[in-house]
């Protein structure tokens, strides 16, 4: 019986000896994904903003047509300032709420597969990586070469895009019954600058020229 006895406890003290080092390479695990989710929280941030903010532009650009549209031309500025105002009030309230939920559910989707998938090896790479004066530098020069991009790409197809457009909204004004457009109205369309991130403003403003 005591013999039973020691050899139960023998092989109950190399479990726990074996599994020490599994429990410290998780916990090690979860405080490096933990730490690349704190180096990104502005990358969350910036995508929770993009949901909030990608219906208020298209609705920006649908009420810029109607403006250009249907008021009058001395009261296009009033009406654009009031689309604006309705928009930014939505925008304020509605960022911290989305915000908030994406702090929270980051840990649970990106953090579950980046400790699932990766290595601890590999999160300290990913981690330095980060953290380093390389990336930071190719993220701040990430916005203007972005721009350039985006400025260079709406440029060069405009010419290609800007006739299927018209001829778009052509056929939409007949299925709609509305009389052609003026030839001097340009239709916002791919062409148009995107506005930018934090201020959705500029698309009524246009719509008031």
């Amino acid at each position: 019986m005591t013999q039973r006895f020691a050899v139960w406890f023998a092989t109950g003290c190399a479990l726990v000896v074996l599994a020490a080092p599994v429990a410290a390479q998780s916990s090690t695990k979860k405080e490096l994904v933990q730490k690349i989710l704190q180096n990104q929280q502005a990358e969350i941030e910036t995508v929770a903003r993009n949901i909030v903010e990608r219906p208020a532009q298209q609705m920006m650009q649908e009420a810029g047509l109607a403006i250009q549209r249907q008021v009058a031309p001395e009261k296009r500025d009033a009406v654009g300032h009031a689309v604006e105002a309705e928009v930014k009030k939505y925008v304020d309230e509605s960022y911290p709420l989305v915000r908030e939920r994406a702090l929270r559910v980051a840990p649970a989707t990106i953090g579950a597969t980046l400790e699932e998938k990766m290595s601890e090896d590999e999160l300290k790479q990913l981690l330095a990586w980060l953290q380093s004066p390389v990336n930071k530098k190719y993220q701040e020069l990430g916005p203007d070469m972005r721009n350039a991009f985006i400025q260079k790409l709406l440029l060069d197809a405009r010419p290609v895009v800007d006739p299927k457009v018209i001829a778009l909204d052509g056929r939409i004004r007949v299925i709609l019954g509305l009389p052609p457009a003026p030839a001097a109205v340009s239709v916002p369309g791919p062409t148009s600058t995107p506005p930018p991130a934090r201020q959705p403003a500029p698309p009524a403003r246009a719509a008031s020229r």
